[in-house]
């Protein structure tokens, strides 16, 4: 995606708007992709939940997650509530979320470069796994990157 793109709001096609119905209820479930949890967030002014699929990073006991696609709407509800549920199944974890900077979200966007979730999001990156520190800080405001700690 080129640096003229980015001011674009996302849209979500058709075909991933399909998908994304598909993986709720699976992952509701507790099936499909095992790497893939269900986000729900409070809306910032409708204050009712909202939910889409994602792809946490997990390192060393640590969970983050990354919006690919920029400044969505639950981006906007995260950084609004500071709170938001990861869910599969039965299983659902309460976390309080705090936006990372550019420099501290490199580690974060480099694992989740490297997941099998890149194979879908790959065309929103200017850059890989394998790209600079320098690379992936410049890239890093457009991916806004969140860490998670379990809410008390």
């Amino acid at each position: 995606m080129s640096a003229a793109t980015t001011t674009r709001a996302y849209r979500p096609s058709l075909p991933l708007r399909v998908a994304n119905r598909m993986l709720r209820r699976m992952l509701a479930r507790g099936k499909g992709p095992a790497f893939m949890r269900l986000l729900t967030v409070a809306g910032r002014r409708s204050g009712q939940p909202r939910t889409t699929p994602v792809v946490p990073v997990q390192r060393d006991g640590n969970v983050w997650v990354v919006s690919p696609y920029g400044d969505v709407d639950w981006v906007r509800n995260v950084r609004a509530t500071g709170r938001l549920e990861l869910a599969r199944g039965e299983d659902h974890v309460l976390y309080d979320a705090h936006e990372v900077d550019a420099h501290d979200a490199v580690p974060v966007l480099r694992a989740y470069l490297s997941m099998p979730s890149k194979l879908f999001v790959r065309g929103h990156f200017d850059v890989t796994a394998d790209s600079t520190d320098e690379a992936i800080t410049a890239e890093a405001p457009r991916h806004p990157v969140f860490a998670l700690t379990p809410a008390r």
